[in-house]
């Protein structure tokens, strides 16, 4: 009867397999989460207090004389000793009046990500400086060439719904080129929406005339931007980044979504207490939200309290291990409690390599984030060694721990339909088991994710298959992308017109339109 039932299921496996695509998938980008809730009621109402009180008696030093001025045109008192307050009220009707229906547009429309109320989102990120080669597994320097590789794994990946840059390319010496290229390895990498960092203000513009040209026009962009300015608009703690202030007033004013980070490091650059560094976070990023604002009313802002974890034997970053994910949790929920748009960083290994330290850090803060319902999980996928460096492979890998976490956010969807007593009846008074039966087939798809290259053979199959661990296997999969997926929703002519018009760096055969 065994034999019979693990043959039944094979053939059911296969026929599974071979049947379309069904219209109703197991997992998909924007599943609900926020079950998750670290933080009581009550406890969300004093972490809340606690900012309110910050931002009202504290406030923040190194503000520009723009922010100055605009904060006290609507309220704010800049004090003796230089710092910015901003009072209680302000604070409240920012919160109040902030966009709720903020849109990350795809360059194709099929990847436009909708990030309101609890809806899940995973992306790349980290700007690490290095990659682990994936031929010979050394770390070594980021390049340009790393940067298109990358986004163009993640757009091959359906469970990786953005792209947020992931590599610094050290081969451009140049800082505009460096940001223009980064933009257009991202850009021309990917149809998904993208998240990039720029240097300087002055840089601004030229990445808006870049966008404003795929787009068609100023306008098109403005209409539907596909790219988001990620802006660190403080220097932990409780201080502005002034060159940062400017960069992000700039890129308001041209039209892009703007995500507002505030990435203090507990124990170091913030408080050493989760509760501490986590009101610290929040105080410091809605900061950023009054400013961002009072720019431009309209403006589609992104909450982005990262608050990261310091080892404090050695002060060194480390975001692997338990505290990260609570903290990162409670950072998120505290964006659903004032129900902004939510992004967040979860994901970040401190291993070096695809073993199973790599597996349970990032399973761990990547469920915990979603589960408190994070609209944007950056650093999902990729990162290793603390965000020093990223591995082509592991987001072939991470796609399927991704999946998984997706499933799990469905939860346990309870009804008659799906609890079936009318076939429970049938199949005890009939072939006693469920394999062949029309109610199995019929949710082979729909409610359950299958992994590409998670393991699921005998161990005797496996070793008939070379025993390869999962690594390897990713390996191979990433290598076919990289000799064959060069996506094509930029047309020729459109790229000519930007090489026209800019200093790109990456030839036409690195980009497979030779």
């Amino acid at each position: 009867m065994a034999a019979r039932s693990r043959r039944r299921g094979r053939e059911a496996r296969i026929e599974a397999e071979s049947a379309p695509a069904e219209d109703n998938p197991p997992v998909w980008g924007g599943i609900e989460g926020g079950r998750f809730r670290p933080l009581s009621d009550a406890d969300e109402a004093e972490v809340n207090e606690a900012v309110l009180s910050l931002l009202e008696t504290l406030g923040l030093s190194q503000a520009t004389p723009s922010m100055i001025e605009k904060v006290c045109a609507a309220g704010g008192t800049y004090t003796e000793d230089k710092r910015l307050l901003f009072p209680r009220d302000l604070v409240l009707k920012t919160i109040e009046e902030a966009r709720r229906d903020v849109v990350l547009y795809g360059q194709d429309p099929r990847h436009d990500l909708k990030l309101s109320g609890k809806r899940v989102h995973m992306s790349s990120g980290g700007g690490a400086p290095g990659v682990f080669d994936i031929e010979d597994g050394r770390y070594r320097d980021g390049t340009l060439q790393d940067l298109y590789d990358a986004a163009r794994i993640c757009d091959a990946m359906e469970n990786i719904h953005h792209f947020s840059r992931s590599v610094v390319a050290r081969d451009i010496e140049n800082v505009a080129d460096m940001d223009l290229n980064t933009a257009y390895a991202c850009l021309m990498g990917t149809s998904k929406h993208v998240s990039v960092s720029v240097s300087e203000p002055e840089n601004v513009q030229q990445l808006a005339d870049m966008c404003y040209a795929l787009a068609g026009s100023e306008e098109a962009f403005r209409a539907r931007p596909f790219l988001t300015v990620m802006v660190c608009h403080v220097v932990p703690p409780m201080r502005f980044a002034e060159e940062a202030l400017d960069t992000l007033e700039a890129a308001v004013l041209a039209g892009f979504p703007v995500q507002l980070i505030s990435a203090g490091q507990a124990g170091a650059t913030s408080p050493a207490t989760i509760a501490g560094s986590l009101v610290q976070a929040v105080a410091e990023t809605i900061a950023g939200l009054v400013f961002a604002r009072l720019i431009d009313p309209n403006v589609a802002a992104i909450y982005g309290a990262k608050p990261l974890i310091a080892d404090l034997r050695t002060g060194s970053m480390c975001a692997g291990g338990g505290e990260q994910a609570i903290l990162m949790a409670a950072a998120a929920q505290m964006g659903r409690f004032y129900n902004l748009p939510v992004t967040s960083i979860a994901g970040i290994t401190d291993s070096k390599t695809l073993d199973a330290q790599y597996g349970s850090e990032k399973n761990l803060a990547v469920s915990s984030a979603a589960h408190a319902g994070s609209n944007l999980i950056t650093q999902a996928c990729g990162m290793q060694a603390s965000l020093l460096g990223v591995s082509l492979e592991a987001y072939v890998v991470d796609n399927d721990m991704i999946g998984n976490i997706l499933r799990t956010l469905r939860g346990v969807e309870v009804n008659a339909e799906n609890i079936g007593a009318e076939v429970i009846a049938e199949v005890c008074r009939g072939e006693g088991h469920y394999l062949g039966h029309r109610h199995t087939f019929s949710r082979m798809k729909s409610d359950y994710f299958y992994p590409h290259f998670g393991d699921r053979q005998t161990p005797r199959e496996w070793e008939e298959q070379g025993s390869r661990p999962i690594g390897d296997v990713a390996k191979d999969k990433a290598r076919e992308l990289l000799a064959g997926h060069f996506p094509g929703h930029i047309a020729d002519d459109k790229d000519l017109e930007l090489r026209e018009r800019f200093n790109i760096c990456l030839s036409r055969q690195q980009i497979g339109r030779a």
